[in-house]
């Protein structure tokens, strides 16, 4: 077990997630707070690996990391949402032309989903979220 490594993890997950709500609150742009929101549920994803000192991969695919992860958590109901953040990553990444921002109604229940999944991580790996500020 490497709760260090976790650790680290867990608080660049924290990182994302606390700018994402920043973001939200101040209705900033939902492209930039839909991109921080991924990256908390990828950063939080890895850390099981990190704790089990397993590989961690080079993909921002969030249904292959739960592959990866299943046995540490259950998101089977939430591979839609898993892979609705994913796009994320993607689409709001790079610039498109004429591409609208994720509604605000839509950035709120993934904001919602990521700290359930950040706390239920953090729970499941015995590290309080407090230490990780």
């Amino acid at each position: 077990m490497n709760k260090v490594s976790a650790k680290e993890w867990l608080t660049k997950a924290w990182h994302n997630l606390s700018g994402a709500k920043l973001f939200y609150e101040a209705d900033h742009y939902s492209d930039v707070t839909a991109v921080e929101l991924h990256y908390t549920v990828e950063k939080s994803l890895k850390s099981f690996l990190a704790y089990n000192n397993q590989k961690i991969p080079k993909t921002h695919d969030l249904s292959e990391l739960y592959k990866q992860t299943y046995q540490f958590i259950d998101l089977h109901s939430d591979i839609d949402m898993l892979e609705k953040i994913t796009k994320y990553h993607i689409e709001e990444s790079y610039p498109a032309f004429d591409r609208a921002l994720p509604p605000r109604d839509e950035i709120k229940e993934v904001l919602d989903f990521a700290f359930d999944l950040f706390g239920r991580v953090c729970a499941l790996l015995d590290i309080d979220p407090k230490e990780l500020v």
